[in-house]
This record gives C-alpha cells, sequence and structure tokens, in this order.
C-alpha cells in the first residue's frame, strides 16, 4: 500500500469562527495553531499547507494565568548597539491586544517559509466584528474539541 500524500490543488480548507472571551492565551494558540496546519485532518502532510482559516473574534478579552499578566515580558532587538527594548504582558494588551495572539501563534508553527503562509490564514479581531461573514465561517468550540 502507498503512502497518502496530499496535493495543494486537493486540500479543502474550511472557515473556524473562535470566541476569545475568558479563553487561555496558551490554550487558545495551541488549539489554532494545530487548525492552521491541518493536523485535525486525516490528510494531514507535513510539508503542504493543509489547514484551514481561523478567525479570532474578541481578542482584548483573553486571559492569562497566574501572574503572567504583571510578569511576563515580551523583547525584541533592534540589531543597533543598545537596541534592545522590553515591554510587560500588561503594556502590549494595552496598547495592541491583536499582537499578543499573534505572537503566541507565531511561535507555535514552523519557523519557515510553510508557518508564514499558514499564519497568513489567521486573522484576530478586536471586538465581536469582522469582514468575513460570506466565507460562512463554523463556529469552533475549544472545549468540545479536546
Amino acid at each position: 500500500m502507498k503512502t497518502y500524500t496530499a496535493k495543494p490543488q486537493e486540500v479543502e480548507q474550511t472557515w473556524h469562527l473562535i470566541d476569545g472571551t475568558d479563553k487561555t492565551l496558551g490554550r487558545l494558540a495551541s488549539e489554532v495553531a494545530v487548525l492552521l496546519r491541518g493536523k485535525h485532518k486525516p490528510e494531514y502532510t507535513a510539508h503542504i499547507d493543509t489547514g484551514d482559516f481561523v478567525i479570532i473574534i474578541n481578542a482584548e478579552k483573553i486571559k492569562v494565568t497566574g501572574n503572567k499578566f504583571t510578569d511576563k515580558m515580551y523583547w525584541r532587538h533592534s540589531g543597533y548597539p543598545g537596541g534592545f527594548r522590553q515591554e510587560s504582558y500588561k503594556d502590549v494588551v494595552a496598547k495592541d491586544p491583536i499582537r499578543v495572539v499573534e505572537h503566541a501563534i507565531k511561535g507555535m508553527l514552523p519557523h519557515n517559509s510553510l508557518g508564514r503562509s499558514q499564519f497568513l490564514k489567521c486573522k484576530i479581531y478586536v471586538g465581536p466584528n469582522h469582514p468575513h461573514e460570506a466565507q460562512k465561517p463554523v463556529i469552533y468550540n475549544l472545549e468540545a474539541n479536546k
């Protein structure tokens, strides 16, 4: 018997809608990464983008556990001397809550061109509205799909 390998033109992609209200950041990000990669499908192929599109709404209502709200830090460096910058989770959420969710999801995808193309299928919005009604997204319940 031959091993099945998915071909890009054969992949059917659906749209999932996830409400981030009172969801834990890491648990949400890991489930979204599975959907973006396509690991929930039987035709999953590691080197082909078999994943689905994911819409996350209410990104500002995602929570973290423990003392992460004040203690968690985000670091970046410009590459120039003295270019090191750090911000706390509390400051980043106040400025741009979408960036926190993006950072968590990107860290759980492959760090190559495939992972970058898979991340483009993730749409994150502050508030309950999104412009993707025409795609007929299916509501995805994180608790039911454990």
